[in-house]
Order: structure tokens, then sequence, then C-alpha cells
């Protein structure tokens, strides 16, 4: 089970943190990924994080602004997401995969174990 906390409503220029926290399962044997679903719009990748290592990967509307990360110790993934814009409302979804080549990373099918999501509202 997956379970995100730390949306909100933030201003555009703001920053927050998503956590999301596994039980029953330990997260360094899966790839983890955020996605995000918009009023409207397909669920999209966001930033993903290999199994082994650390390997990072960003949606380019992301890139720079906002960070992936994995603390083994507390079975979490966090997302740091900084310089908000009204774009990045969605609802945000935590994914795991169990096995996961690199070529599917972003692909919302390839991850086996979602979570229920957290709201995310920027406002401008």
């Amino acid at each position: 089970q997956l379970e995100e906390s730390g949306g909100g409503l933030a201003q555009a220029g703001a920053s927050l943190r998503l956590s999301c926290t596994a039980s029953g399962r330990t997260i360094n044997q899966y790839a983890m990924a955020w996605f995000r679903q918009a009023p409207g719009k397909e669920r999209e990748f966001v930033a993903g994080l290999r199994r082994m290592g650390s390997n990072t990967y960003y949606a380019d509307s992301v890139k720079g602004r906002f960070t992936i990360s994995r603390d083994n110790a507390k079975n979490t993934v966090y997302l740091d997401m900084n310089s908000l814009k009204p774009e990045d409302t969605a609802i945000y979804y935590c994914a795991a995969a169990r096995g996961l080549i690199l070529s599917s990373t972003a692909l919302a099918r390839a991850y086996d174990y979602w979570g229920q999501g957290t709201q995310v509202t920027v406002s401008s």
C-alpha cells in the first residue's frame, strides 16, 4: 500500500513537499515515480527513481524545479516541488514498479502499485 501526503494549496512561486510512504513493501526493491493528473487531462509522468542506485528522471515541465528522492530508513519517497506554477495544479500520485525497463519509466501502465493521490492546487 502506498499513501501520499503533503498536498495542499500554495501560491505561485512557493514550495511543497509530497511524501509517499509504503506499508507492507520495501521501497528500495521498487522503481518509484510520481505522476499527476489535472482535470480533463490524462495522467502524466512527473519524476522517477530507479530501484537500484540514485538515477532520477523528470518531465521537461518540472526539470530544475522538482526533485524526487528516497529515504530507505523511513520507507518513504519524496517529491520536493519548488517554484510552483498554476499549471502544476493536479492530483499527484505515487507509483511503484517491481521490474521496470528504462524505456518504460514514464509509462503509467508499467507501474504495479498506486496510491490514492493528493491534491496540489497552485494559485496565481
